[in-house]
Order: structure tokens, then C-alpha cells, then sequence
């Protein structure tokens, strides 16, 4: 059987969210590899060195121009490349148009629907009209918590066998671990003590809320929060001005850090290091670095809403993400108990939570659907 995949996502050098979604499913499906079919990955430039290595049964096909990608490009070439394609995986929200080949494809949320003031108008446009068309033409829909299933059915009126949950794992970076706190915090001028968030700078991660309540959170516990940071990794993304303008808003301008992308031995320090996690999202569709903070022994503040309680279950501290104070509480809550009996019960809560979650078990899911799909369409 012949597997073809969209690779456009994982072919990046800095991969967050569907970027990091899309690469460690390939890199699992590799390993994964038996001897009764073959794929053939399309890209829209050359493999970056870390994309798994070529063999006679995993093939790159460059497409260019990238222009026009799933409305032309990519239809072409399942149409004139032999052997033909059973199936083709696009690991995005976006299928190819004009194609016979049996589709599958990736939601990661629909929080687009939810929350249309947060996006810009073309990716709005784009969010909204093109993973409608692709839902409804998709064989199977492919998406990240059962919070986000409930949602495609609901958005898309699609049934729900067609719509599978397979939860993103954990990518271990402890073995590539070489850095210290100190190292960490003379590369990045941190401060001994630090709240830690991670996520693309946009509206609905819910920065601007975050940083007051970070505000609230020093006035509240003066005495104990000399030295202490408010950290957000994560790329710049859309809407962000007002995100960046918010600490000298709130009168803390030297206490909160942008550090935009960080790689990822480094943000695992990060994790490690800090006093706790703080992910008050509007929306998630799943929120792994909820995963990976816990992996590393780091408590979470997390949303009450969305995905999120399914992902931290019982380890998690939970705020309403529209209410500053709430989110200031939380933050309280596991800065005073980090070192305390209630705060080792819910970092050692976390820990058994994270191990419930691996890209092996992720791709060997996504692997079965899809030869399900190749085989019913020979």
C-alpha cells in the first residue's frame, strides 16, 4: 500500500503546535515501519536534516512552486505520480482539492468558530471556509483531545465514528539535557525565581489576562516575590500588540520576559526550573506544554474550560480564564505549595499523568486508520 502525506507543516525548523503535531506523527510512523507499504512524504522544499532519512519505502517528493499548495500543487502530483496513492494524510486543516485519492485529515480545534475576533480576517476566512470543505469531504478527521472531537461533530455536523482522538505524546529531551538553572538564567538574564508560560503569542492564550493577574499576584504576596519573573516562550503570531504592550500596563515592564522561540533542551531547563506553569487559555485543543511542564516535575495553572482539565486531570490547579484574581489565586495556590505535602502529591499526580500520553501510541492510531482507509478504497 501506498501512504502518501501532506509533510508541508513538518518540515519547519521551529515547530510549535501543528508544526510539532505533524512532525513527530512522521518520525513515529518511520519507526513504526513494516514491510507491507511504503510512503511518499511531499514537501515543498528539501528534508531538513532531522526529517527521517530516506529509504526504498520513505520517499520525499519536492513539489514547487509551494504556491497554490493544496489547491493545485498537491492535486497534481497524486494525480501523475505512480505508483498511486491509497491514501493521502494532510496533518494540517487542510485537504487537497480535485483529487479521487480516499482523504484524511487533522482539527486540532475549531476555536476559530468560538472565538472569530482572535484571528485575522484571512486566516479567519481561511480557518473557517476551507476546514469546512475538508471535513466534509475527508474519509476520516483525525484530532487531539476529546474536547475537540465533541466540537468538530457539533461545528461540522460530521458523524462520530469518522472523527478519531489521538492524543499528542510527550517528546523526551532529558537525555539532550546539557545546561543548568544558572546557565539557563544568565543565557536568558532570568531571575533565581520564575513563573513560566508557553504558547504562540496570540489573543486566546490569554496573555494580556495573565500578565495583570502576574501584577495582582506580586501585590498579594509581596513578601515572598522579590525576585520573581513572569517568563512567556513562544513565537510572535497575530494580535500580539497589545500582548507586548500589557507589562508596562500593568506597572511590570521589568518583570515579565518575552524569550520568542526556544529549543526545546533549553525550554525543558525552563520546565524544570520553574516555580510553576501558567496556561490560562481561552481555548485549547489539547495544551502540550501542560504535558511537558508535568513531565518535569512542574506544577500547572491551567483554564477550567476547553481540553485542559482532560489533559492535567488531577494534578492540575484550575482558574476561570476571564477573571484576573482567579488566575492571581491559582498562581498563589502553587507558589506557596511547590515545596509543601500538597504541592509533592500534585507534582507526583502529574508526573503519572504525563506517561498516559506517547507519540508511539499516537502514530501506531493514526497508522491503523489510515491503512483502514488505503485498504477500503483498493
Amino acid at each position: 500500500m501506498m501512504i502518501a502525506i501532506d509533510g508541508y507543516e513538518a518540515n519547519v525548523p521551529e515547530r510549535v503546535g501543528i508544526g510539532r503535531y505533524a512532525y513527530e506523527i512522521l518520525r513515529y510512523l518511520y519507526l513504526l515501519h513494516d514491510t507491507h507499504h511504503t510512503y511518499r512524504i511531499y514537501l515543498p522544499n528539501s528534508p531538513l536534516s532531522d526529517m527521517p532519512p530516506e529509504t526504498p519505502w520513505w520517499q520525499y517528493r519536492i513539489l514547487q512552486p509551494k504556491k497554490l499548495w493544496t489547491l493545485f500543487r498537491l492535486p497534481f502530483a497524486l494525480a501523475s505520480d505512480r505508483p498511486k496513492a491509497d491514501v493521502i494524510f494532510s496533518p494540517t486543516h487542510y485537504i487537497p482539492r480535485f483529487t479521487h485519492v480516499p482523504k484524511v485529515m487533522s482539527i486540532m480545534d475549531v476555536s476559530y468558530l468560538h472565538y472569530p475576533e482572535l484571528f485575522k480576517s484571512d486566516d479567519l476566512y481561511q480557518l473557517t471556509h476551507w476546514t469546512a470543505y475538508s471535513a466534509a469531504h475527508a474519509a476520516r478527521i483525525f484530532t487531539i483531545s476529546e474536547f475537540s472531537k465533541g466540537a468538530i461533530i457539533k461545528a461540522y455536523g460530521v458523524p462520530s465514528e469518522k472523527v478519531v482522538v489521538t492524543y499528542p505524546g510527550l517528546t523526551n529531551h532529558k537525555s539532550k539535557i546539557t545546561m543548568i538553572k544558572q546557565d539557563i538564567a544568565r543565557k536568558y538574564n532570568l531571575s533565581d525565581h520564575y513563573i513560566l508560560s508557553v504558547g504562540t503569542l496570540q489573543p486566546r492564550k490569554n496573555f494580556v489576562r495573565l500578565t495583570e493577574a502576574f501584577s495582582l499576584f506580586l501585590r498579594e504576596n509581596k513578601q515572598k516575590s522579590v525576585d520573581m519573573d513572569l517568563v512567556i516562550v513562544g513565537k510572535k503570531g497575530w494580535l500580539y500588540e497589545e500582548i507586548l504592550a500589557a507589562p508596562a500596563r500593568f506597572g511590570v515592564a521589568d518583570r515579565v520576559k518575552f524569550l520568542d522561540y526556544v529549543p526545546d533542551e533549553d525550554l525543558s531547563v525552563l520546565y524544570k526550573e520553574a516555580l510553576c506553569l501558567a496556561l490560562p487559555s481561552l481555548y485549547e485543543g489539547f495544551g502540550l506544554p501542560v504535558l511537558e511542564s508535568m513531565a518535569m516535575g512542574c506544577p500547572v495553572v491551567v483554564s477550567q474550560v476547553s481540553s485542559l482539565p482532560e489533559i492535567a486531570g488531577e494534578a492540575g490547579i484550575y482558574v476561570d480564564p476571564k477573571s484576573t484574581q482567579s488566575i492571581a489565586n491559582g498562581l498563589l495556590v502553587a507558589v506557596r505549595e511547590r515545596d509543601l505535602r500538597q504541592g509533592k502529591d500534585r507534582i507526583a499526580r502529574g508526573l503519572a499523568q504525563a506517561k498516559k500520553f506517547t507519540w508511539e501510541r499516537a502514530a501506531k492510531e493514526t497508522l491503523n486508520i489510515l491503512l483502514n482507509v488505503g485498504r477500503a478504497n483498493a
